[in-house]
């Protein structure tokens, strides 16, 4: 769980560097666009780059997913009875992070839709992703989906980079604290990255 959830933070970094583009006008955001159908080249053929990263993602998002159920499955049979006391023992966002997992989960799809395939989004031009960004956010159920699932995110990496280090042997008691402030950061960093590019096309620096 711990590997897989490191391959997907590290996808998550390079992707908002790559959103962030977006501020740099049409023209950059497309050529990035097109240089991800052109990575590898000319070693590889089209888009064979970016579908060996999709099938690396999609394999870290199943393992991750088998992983998480394993082990619930195994937290449940430790203590089949609950706690005497209801008062929570864990951060919100440790006690969240199921949750969190399933609206990602369904957030993934509903993006893929959107901006990959280009099935749920109405104003769809293909080949102009910068367009397409621009469309999805001038909707207010567009807006939605992607700040809900990008606050869900924050909480998932803020708990799950410290639970990450520490099944790694990283953690202890001397780092515990650095850890945990790695982590805020680093969540911190990654929702503000994601949520600047709607709030921008909101308010009109992007469009």
């Amino acid at each position: 769980m711990a590997a897989s959830g490191l391959i997907m933070l590290s996808y998550l970094t390079a992707h908002v560097m790559g959103n962030l583009k977006v501020f740099f006008g049409p023209e950059e955001f497309n050529a990035y666009g097109h240089w991800l159908r052109e990575m590898g080249a000319p070693v590889l053929h089209r888009e064979w780059g970016l579908w060996l990263v999709r099938i690396l993602l999609l394999a870290a998002v199943a393992a991750h997913a088998v992983s998480a159920c394993q082990l619930s499955r195994r937290d449940i049979r430790a203590r089949p009875t609950a706690y005497a006391h209801k008062r929570p023992r864990a951060s919100y966002a440790t006690r969240t992070m199921r949750w969190g997992g399933v609206i990602l989960g369904l957030f993934i799809v509903w993006h893929l839709l959107d901006l990959t395939t280009l099935t749920v989004n109405e104003n769809a031009q293909p080949g102009r992703p910068y367009e397409n960004v621009v469309a999805t956010f001038s909707t207010w159920y567009g807006n939605v989906i992607y700040i809900t699932a990008m606050l869900a995110l924050g909480l998932h990496i803020r708990h799950g980079f410290h639970s990450a280090a520490q099944t790694l042997g990283v953690g202890g008691a001397a780092r515990d604290r650095a850890l945990r402030a790695a982590a805020d950061l680093l969540a911190l960093a990654l929702t503000a990255g994601f949520i600047a590019v709607p709030v921008a096309v909101l308010t009109g620096v992007v469009g």
